[in-house]
C-alpha cells in the first residue's frame, strides 16, 4: 500500500462529492502516482463504507474487465470488481433516471444469483455452478467519476482509477427467463443488443475468460484473503461480452437473449 489512510479516506470522499455533485474529478493516479491496485480497492471499499453508513445495503458484485483485449490494454492480467447496491438495481423495461449519472454507458452480461456461500481460496468454476441458484440475462449501468482524459496532460485513465471508482459500476437491470447453471452451455448464450431499435453490439458469454462461471470463481478467490465470501441471495455480474454502448437521455436499449428472453431499459 502506497497510500496512507488518510489518503484513502480522502479519495474516497472525492469519488462520493463527484457522484452527488455530478462532476467528475482528477485522475486518482495523477494526484498519487504511486498508487497500487490494493490501493485503489481500499478506497473503492472506504467509498462503499459511505454509501454503507448513509443507509444502502451490499446486494453482490460486479466483475470487469474479463475480456484479454482490454486487459492487455490497460496493462493487467486478470479482471477487475465492484460492489452492487440495493440502489443500482432498476426494472426491466422501466425508466433509469440520466440526471442521476453523469456519463452513462451499458453492457450485456449474465448476472448470477447465489444459493449457497461461495468461498475461496480454492474455488472453481464447478463450486460456482453448484452453489448458483440461476442465471439471468442482465445489462449491466456503467458510469464514471473519474475524469477519462485528463484535459491537461491529456492522460487516459488507468486501472487504479476505474477499480477505485467502484470499476465503473452504476446499475443493473436484470430480465428475461432465469436459467439452471446446468441446464444449458453457458458459454454459447449470446446477446443481440439494441440502441432505439438499431443492432450495436453482439457477444457471446464464452467471451467472460471462456465461461463466465470462471469469472465469478476468480472473484470468491479474489476477496478470500478479506475474509469475505459471495453470500447466498447475492447478485454478480460476470462481465460483459460486448462493447459498451454509450447512452444518453431519451435512448432504449434492448438484448435480446433468444430463448432466453430479453431485458430491457429506457433512459429518461
Amino acid at each position: 500500500m502506497a497510500l496512507s489512510s488518510n489518503e484513502i479516506r480522502a479519495a474516497a470522499e472525492r469519488l462520493h462529492q463527484a457522484e452527488t455533485t455530478k462532476v467528475q474529478i482528477r485522475q486518482l493516479s495523477l494526484d498519487h502516482p504511486a498508487i497500487t491496485i490494493p490501493d485503489a480497492y481500499a478506497i473503492q471499499a472506504a467509498w462503499m463504507d459511505l454509501k454503507v453508513a448513509e443507509g444502502r445495503r451490499v446486494r453482490g458484485h460486479k466483475i470487469g474487465l474479463t475480456s484479454k483485449a482490454m486487459q492487455s490494454q490497460l496493462g493487467i492480467d486478470e479482471p477487475d470488481s465492484g460492489v452492487l447496491l440495493d440502489d443500482m438495481f432498476f426494472n426491466d423495461g422501466g425508466v433509469v433516471p440520466t440526471d442521476r449519472f453523469i456519463a452513462t454507458r451499458i453492457e450485456a452480461e449474465l448476472a448470477f444469483v447465489i444459493k449457497h456461500r461461495l468461498a475461496g481460496p480454492d474455488c472453481t468454476i464447478f463450486d460456482v455452478l453448484n452453489a448458483t441458484d440461476f442465471v439471468v440475462p442482465a445489462l449491466e449501468i456503467l458510469d464514471t467519476r473519474v475524469q477519462r482524459v485528463d484535459p491537461e496532460t491529456k492522460a487516459t485513465r488507468k486501472i487504479f482509477d476505474t477499480i477505485a471508482d467502484n470499476a465503473a459500476n452504476a446499475g443493473i437491470v436484470i430480465g428475461g427467463r432465469p436459467i439452471r447453471p446446468l441446464d444449458v452451455d453457458l458459454r454459447w448464450i449470446g446477446a443481440l443488443t439494441y440502441k432505439n431499435g438499431q443492432l450495436e453490439e453482439t457477444g457471446l458469454a464464452a467471451g467472460v475468460l471462456n465461461h463466465p462461471a470462471t469469472a465469478v470463481a476468480w472473484l470468491a478467490n479474489k476477496i478470500a484473503p478479506q475474509g469475505l465470501a459471495l453470500e447466498p441471495g447475492q447478485v454478480v455480474l460476470a462481465g460483459s461480452f460486448i462493447r459498451a454502448i454509450e447512452c444518453r437521455k431519451g435512448d432504449t436499449i434492448q438484448a435480446d437473449y433468444g430463448a432466453y428472453g430479453s431485458v430491457s431499459c429506457y433512459f429518461g
